[in-house]
């Protein structure tokens, strides 16, 4: 089977991938690669207690589908069902092919395709393209992060990660500890705490915690009066300028920053608990992704004492529970590893180019989009610092014209050049989270001038895709004489 173009990954980006290419590629043909059974990505994938987002759907949403809910922090669930609702909507579904778990795929210089080994079940199947678009996300569905403890073997109790929950699992007055301080656990420690006996969140170190509505009262109050169309375009707005400010802010003023954030957390837990130890992290703010929680849910559950927080480092697992470095013990029944995830590369596809492999690490990003010196391709990779969508709407966009831009120069390639001069030493990501730095060495490298430079602004990546010619001395248009 042969398509113009291939997605890889039926998630947000993947359909988001589709509607683009639908609407503004119309005369292309496409398929949509899904390696699981079903398709919704990291919505499908986890199924732990509250699983929810910790960025607004007005800005997690897409542009061209209005999140017409009242919470605005929404769950797992329900943003599964708008991702499926999407993609009915536009007539998606026949477009992806599940059950396709992508292999290898070789770029063919003579041919000037791209040659898929794919997995449809138990068999292997091949397919050809002209475009490759990777939309498959960052991390491992397959692996996460699981740290090894002393004397894990035993704990006689349960030991379970988030992302393989087992929905039998039965916590319901049960002694509970979530190893972790991250999204995970901030948003398990409450959801369990309604049912458990006690949940302990224990934590090596501390994360920047906040707190902020799930309903967005300014876009209850429009939707009174205004289209809901237009209401989602405003409230979108104001929230990005919001995020951007407010980023501006952490990385100019750091320090004043931190003591906003912690009066804001001594407000919400009084002035008996211990923030320095327990919400005052060692780093600035947005040197990693801020932990949201809505409507004050973590900190009710410390003051109710259905949760409490403790900081301190594992010496090893006893068969009741868990000996801490400073030789407390706590005792629990069910211990959660909330330990993070694992960043994979090229979404765990075998790249090739004429059969010599594709080391990312060894490539620069071009616009963040497309990999130096790789012809007909592409990769969608969100912002760490606002909502992934903004960054894969925007990918989206410009694959879908620079597909068109071919059409109209009468070529069949299109590859960033190798800008020697653009290298240096800077990785694609200045974030300090412990699942980043764990995956760098994976990553393509970023330049250190435009476009090669990965600027994690939506601001001035919009201007560059929506406004900016694709026409670019970096970008190299060709044909393959020899094309069979």
């Amino acid at each position: 089977m042969h398509k113009n173009v291939i997605v890889i990954g039926a998630g947000i980006s993947g359909i988001a991938a589709g509607y683009n290419l639908k609407k503004s590629c119309p005369n292309k043909s496409f398929a949509i690669l899904e390696g699981r059974k079903s398709l919704g990505g990291t919505w499908d994938l986890f199924k732990y207690p509250g699983i929810r987002s910790d960025s607004d759907m007005h800005t997690l949403g897409y542009r061209f589908k209005p999140w017409i809910h009242d919470k605005s922090i929404a769950d797992g669930p329900s943003i599964l069902e708008y991702l499926n609702e999407t993609v009915d909507e536009n007539n998606l579904r026949e477009d992806i092919l599940l059950n396709h778990k992508v292999n290898s795929a070789n770029w063919n210089s003579d041919k000037s395709i791209w040659e898929l080994e794919i997995k449809d079940k138990e068999q292997l199947v091949n397919m050809t393209c002209d475009f490759l678009f990777l939309c498959g996300g960052y991390f491992s569905y397959s692996k996460p992060h699981m740290p090894s403890f002393i004397n894990q073997e035993k704990f006689e109790g349960q030991i379970i990660h988030p992302q393989f929950w087992n929905d039998q699992l039965d916590y319901i007055n049960k002694k509970v500890v979530v190893i972790g301080s991250g999204a995970t656990a901030i948003t398990l420690v409450p959801a369990i705490a309604e049912k458990a006996k006690h949940v302990v969140m224990l934590q090596r170190s501390p994360s920047y915690v906040v707190s902020r509505p799930s309903e967005d009262a300014i876009n209850k109050f429009l939707r009174k009066f205004l289209p809901i169309k237009l209401t989602y375009f405003l409230i979108r707005w104001k929230n990005i300028l919001w995020q951007s400010y407010t980023f501006f802010l952490a990385r100019k003023f750091p320090e004043r920053i931190k003591k906003g954030i912690l009066d804001l957390l001594k407000d919400e837990l009084g002035s008996d608990f211990d923030i320095k130890k327990h919400f005052t992290p060692s780093y600035k703010p947005w040197d990693q992704r801020m932990c949201l929680v809505p409507d004050s849910d973590l900190f009710s559950a410390i003051k109710n004492n259905k949760a409490s927080v403790v900081t301190d480092k594992v010496k090893q697992f006893e068969s009741d529970g868990i000996l801490l470095e400073s030789g407390v013990k706590i005792t629990t029944d069910i211990i959660i590893t909330a330990t993070g995830i694992e960043l994979n590369s090229l979404n765990d596809i075998n790249v090739t180019i004429d059969n010599i492999k594709v080391n990312a690490h060894e490539r620069l990003t071009y616009k963040g989009m497309m990999l130096s010196g790789v012809p007909n391709f592409a990769l969608s990779f969100g912002y760490v610092n606002a909502s992934w969508t903004l960054r894969a709407d925007l990918t989206c966009e410009y694959v879908c014209r620079l597909i068109n831009l071919m059409d109209k120069k009468g070529v069949d390639c299109c590859a960033p050049i190798n800008d020697l001069s653009a290298y240096g030493d800077d990785d694609l990501i200045d974030f300090t989270s412990g699942y980043v730095q764990r995956g760098l060495h994976l990553m393509p490298k970023q330049g250190n001038k435009a476009p090669w430079k990965n600027y994690q602004n939506y601001l001035k990546d919009i201007f560059a895709v929506r406004l900016f010619s694709i026409k670019d001395s970096n970008l190299n248009f060709y044909s393959q004489k020899n094309k069979l």
